[in-house]
């Protein structure tokens, strides 16, 4: 009996050490900063519908900005001002691993629009310090300044929307549920966000590992708290969006497995304003402008015709 139970204390150390090591993998994979992932992105083809929309917006004159996170990181930013003088700004946000040429194809469609475009590296991707993603949690913080720059350089009349495409997404939605966010915001547009990190993180344990979540992701979610500093269960757009006052138009695409396309349902309900909701048809994740580009722009520019007056 004396070696059954020191066989199933070993058996349950031995355990803990395997989840403790691959919790921190985990964590590796998914919130330390791969600077092979942070490299300019490829361009698109002249064949390929949005190459236009790239390569205009890469070749427009563009100022870099430059903010201090509460932390001590330095971000950058590119801004391209409109072609005719405005208060209006579009701030967009990236994904995951991506960086400010990924946005240049929404830079492009904004800049079309009228508004000056501000397109900043979250931390810990592209030039912007950090070593430590912050999934749009660590990032809402940081946007609330880059809105206060905007101000700062642009007037206090200045006419705001915010824009992010996945966790660019839930970055924007993060940033509207603050009470602190300027009035000078008027409207959100959010492409793929998922409800919260720790949902999006348990749905990929099973959809690209094939693993149970539980107790991986708790592990994983721990590490996280102590490395990062948040929680998974912390990094809520879904709260967030509870919390907002500002039209929101939410996008998501009709074949995404990447962030569930059933996700949009519940931060489109959560939220009490104005709102919008399209599902584009067939698309995989962060792929309804590349499928739909002459709708998706036409369904912002009706949006924000609304709603940003």
């Amino acid at each position: 009996m004396h070696n059954l139970v020191k066989w199933a204390i070993g058996l349950v150390i031995v355990i803990a050490v395997i989840v403790f090591v691959a919790g921190m993998y985990f964590f590796h994979v998914a919130q330390v900063r791969d600077p092979k992932a942070n490299q300019p992105d490829a361009l698109r083809t002249k064949n390929n519908p949005l190459y236009q929309y790239e390569h205009q917006f890469l070749a427009r004159d563009k100022q870099t900005w430059h903010e201090r996170s509460k932390d001590g990181l330095k971000l950058d930013a590119w801004y391209v001002a409109a072609d005719k003088k405005t208060n209006k700004t579009a701030i967009l946000a990236h994904g995951w691993h991506n960086n400010k040429t990924t946005m240049a194809i929404y830079g492009e469609l904004f800049h079309e629009l009228g508004y000056n475009v501000l397109i900043p590296d979250n931390r810990a991707h592209g030039e912007s310090q950090g070593k430590i993603i912050g999934y749009g949690w660590l990032d809402r913080r940081d946007y609330i300044q880059w809105l206060n720059q905007i101000i700062d350089k642009n007037g206090q009349n200045s006419d705001i929307i915010m824009y992010g495409m996945s966790m660019g997404a839930a970055t924007v939605l993060s940033a509207s549920g603050e009470a602190d966010l300027p009035s000078q915001v008027k409207a959100v547009i959010a492409d793929s966000s998922y409800t919260s990190l720790l949902e999006e993180i348990k749905h990929e344990a099973g959809n690209m590992y094939n693993l149970p979540w539980f107790p991986l992701v708790n592990v994983t979610s721990g590490i996280s708290k102590i490395r990062a500093g948040y929680f998974y269960g912390e990094a809520s757009p879904l709260k967030q969006v509870s919390k907002s006052t500002r039209p929101t138009f939410f996008i998501q695409g009709g074949a995404d497995t990447f962030v569930p396309t059933k996700m949009v349902y519940p931060l489109y309900h959560a939220l009490n304003a104005p709102k919008a909701l399209w599902i584009g048809k067939g698309s995989e994740h962060v792929q309804t402008f590349n499928d739909h580009p002459t709708e998706y722009r036409n369904k912002i520019q009706s949006f924000l015709a609304q709603y940003d007056k």
